[in-house]
């Protein structure tokens, strides 16, 4: 990541210690056990309050008063009633908070400069205010999260009212909130849409304010919404179009969503109406709603809505090792070997640096020494790629094999079972390098590091899929997080989270989340892989010299040494 943006995390984490408002962040030690940071979203504590400013004080002058009318940006609450406080009366009713989010460094980075001197504020009775904001995010209308690093200036003008007092007549929409208190004024839910074979859900993370009905809030944008550009060619949602909220509530009563709809769902088909059910029924718990059931109602009648079955990754069995000459999962001490698959890996006599193995055990993709690539499986060792360069495999959901030449990134390909190569095209066609390419456990997202324009990215784009489920293309990707230093692992941490191992002066790991903002811990020294899990807590490090760290608690711990490759697993 830049020197800057690197700082910046460190330094969001350093104050987390110190401030009740921080959420996002956890500290990066520099000596004695390594700490592990904080779940994205999670603070130290259960968050009871939000943020309260201040309204406009008497006799301050334009300068103070567009610096209260941002600082205002931290309250919510009846429509950012205090922040209109700030504004003219014609602007309180044109203003629109709700527009999007401009997340800066912090309140002491802002410059504000005004157009009067000081000497002639007394008797001025317009005022230009520029504001100049150290971004590092935004958020737009729909509550998606985008990294936008760099100045930004931001004009306001005010006016002198009748009782002496200055008020903002003209000021952007929207509202700015610094990084550090972004995530105890708004909250990230990931909406879930279907992918293209209606068989798993893929989520889609957006923001909204805090203290909002979550139920209410996610089921609006759910329906009445779209999904992320950057994904929306990789999946789809079970709500026609003409299919609309009835009512701007939606009540939780006894664990079961009453959600009232138009005329139009009506006439919906038994099968949509369950997927329509099944995919909100996941949005609602995914928010962290208390919801058993959705029930939807047209008109006062109760409509007899199913759900359908959907595909979910298997649950963590455990860490796959190859130790010793055994491949298979590490209990205790014990390698546990997975049948067919063991066996096949332990009698290549060829020395291996990768082994992805596929969600259900049936096959596994293993790198050896030069680079080449193959599918083992029960009696199979088929030779799928061995161009030169080739970076480490992924295994997706539906049996194909990813692989790519470091310095060739178009040259992307997905193997099926048959050995058979399919391109997949618009593979980044503006990078000149990639170092890590991960496929998601939904099979709809991939993400990679890359190389564009000098600069190293980590980014995620869109699966593109034929109606054979054959890889055909990827989306624009979507640009999540600059770094400075060659990322040494890239892993899925769960569906909606990525952990990049990076050493620019120490191992660090970021934890960083699709579409909404990222985390920084110490990792132990000498690391040089990771793999990843279901969840961030359980991501396992890889050293040097064949040590195996797990998070204990708040540090890392040594579980085992003797390890050659730390073995990953489809979608982690």
């Amino acid at each position: 990541m830049t020197a800057r943006r690197t700082t910046r995390l460190m330094r969001a984490g350093a104050l987390a210690l110190a401030a009740l408002v921080l959420t996002a962040c956890a500290g990066l030690p520099t000596g004695g056990d390594v700490a592990a940071g904080l779940k994205l979203g999670e603070s130290s504590q259960e968050v009871d309050f939000l943020p309260v400013a201040a309204g406009p004080i008497t006799g301050a002058g334009p300068e103070e008063i567009v610096d209260g009318f941002l600082e205002a940006g931290i309250t919510t609450s009846d429509g950012w009633a205090t922040a209109r406080e700030f504004l003219s009366p014609s602007m309180q009713r044109t203003w629109r908070p709700a527009a999007g989010v401009s997340i800066d460094v912090g309140t002491d980075e802002r410059t504000i400069s005004s157009s009067i001197p000081d000497e002639e504020v007394e008797v001025a009775e317009t005022a230009e205010v520029q504001v100049l904001l150290d971004l590092v995010a935004s958020v737009d209308e729909s509550g998606a999260y985008s990294e936008a690093l760099g100045p930004s200036n931001v004009a306001f003008t005010l006016q002198r009212r009748d009782d002496g007092e200055w008020r903002i007549t003209q000021a952007p929409d929207g509202v700015v909130i610094d990084e550090t208190r972004f995530t105890n004024v708004f909250e990230g839910y990931p909406l879930q849409y279907f992918d293209l074979e209606w068989s798993r859900l893929v989520p889609d993370m957006r923001w909204f304010p805090r203290r909002q009905s979550p139920a209410t809030t996610v089921t609006q944008a759910l329906i009445d919404g779209a999904p992320s550009d950057w994904l929306d060619p990789a999946v789809q949602t079970a709500f026609p179009a003409d299919v609309q909220l009835a009512q701007d509530a939606v009540p939780v009563v006894g664990q079961v969503a009453e959600v009232a709809l138009n005329s139009a769902a009506s006439g919906v088909d038994d099968v949509t109406l369950a997927r329509m059910r099944t995919q909100l029924q996941a949005t609602l718990r995914a928010a962290g709603v208390s919801v058993a059931q959705v029930q939807f109602e047209v008109n006062g009648r109760v409509l007899n809505a199913g759900v359908v079955t959907v595909d979910e990754p298997t649950a963590e069995l455990g860490t796959l090792v190859l130790r010793d000459g055994r491949f298979g999962r590490i209990v205790g001490d014990e390698i546990l070997p997975i049948g067919g698959i063991s066996s096949e890996i332990e009698a290549i006599s060829e020395p291996i640096t990768a082994i992805d193995v596929a969600d259900d055990d049936a096959h596994a993709a293993v790198q050896l020494e030069d680079g080449s690539v193959y599918l083992v499986g029960e009696g199979v060792r088929d030779e799928l790629d061995a161009r030169a360069g080739l970076i480490k495999p992924s295994l997706d959901p539906f049996g194909y094999t990813w692989t790519v030449p470091r310095k060739n990134p178009a040259a992307l390909q997905a193997w099926g079972g048959d050995v058979t190569a399919h391109p997949v095209d618009n593979a980044w066609p503006s990078a000149t390098t990639v170092s890590a390419l991960r496929i998601s456990a939904d099979g709809a997202r991939a993400a990679a590091v890359l190389t564009v324009g000098g600069q190293k990215w980590v980014v995620v784009a869109a699966i593109v899929r034929d109606e054979s489920g054959v890889p055909i293309a990827l989306g624009e990707a979507k640009q999540l997080i600059q770094i400075d230093e060659p990322a040494l692992s890239l892993v899925w941490l769960g569906a909606d989270r990525l952990g990049v191992l990076i050493d620019p002066s120490g191992p660090t790991l970021i934890t960083q989340m699709v579409g909404g903002p990222g985390t920084t811990e110490a990792a132990p020294s000498n690391v040089v892989s990771a793999a990843g899990a279901r969840s961030a807590a359980a991501v396992r490090l890889l050293g040097a010299d064949g040590e195996l760290f797990a998070h204990a608690g708040s540090a890392w711990r040594e579980v085992t040494s003797g390890v050659s490759v730390l073995g990953t697993r489809a979608g982690e």
